[in-house]
């Protein structure tokens, strides 16, 4: 994944730098969160680079990296499916293990000899990126929890 592949939605501080012309209309489903969104492109190039693994690894780490990738935007989903904000923040806070879990993976791929550095370091900027906004989606529905209360 390259990083112009990437939508930039906040800086480190959480400022909104470029907003997606998407985000101005009103969230009716998950897949109309940039945090999904972004967490898809994620996916998407995962199951782009793993097309490149060994064989041997098909049910090792390949089958590892892309059940991590589709975890992060399911449970976004999911999330987003259930009752309350406390669910919704909940599911996100395991999308967001899972985001881990895919930086660990690339790491392996990396000393394994499967994943040049250039692209290893491209993917975990993409995956830090979608820890961010992430982080930045489950302040937001803190705050909407709270100001239910």
């Amino acid at each position: 994944m390259t990083a112009e592949r990437m939508t930039k939605l906040e800086t480190r501080n959480s400022e909104i730098v470029e907003p997606s012309p998407a985000s101005a209309g009103p969230v009716k489903d998950f897949t109309d969160l940039d945090v999904w969104k972004l967490a898809r492109q994620l996916r998407q190039a995962i199951f782009s680079i793993t097309r490149t693994f060994p064989g041997e690894e098909k049910y090792v780490l390949t089958s590892q990296l892309r059940r991590a990738a589709m975890s992060i935007t399911a449970n976004i989903a999911e999330g987003f499916g259930r009752f309350s904000y406390r669910e919704n923040i909940q599911f996100c806070r395991q999308a967001r293990g899972s985001v881990f879990e895919v930086r660990d993976h690339l790491t392996s791929a990396l000393d394994a000899g499967y994943l040049p550095a250039k692209e290893a370091a491209e993917m975990d900027a993409g995956a830090q990126r979608v820890i961010q906004v992430l982080n930045g989606y489950i302040r937001a529905t803190q705050k909407r929890d709270m100001n239910r209360r």
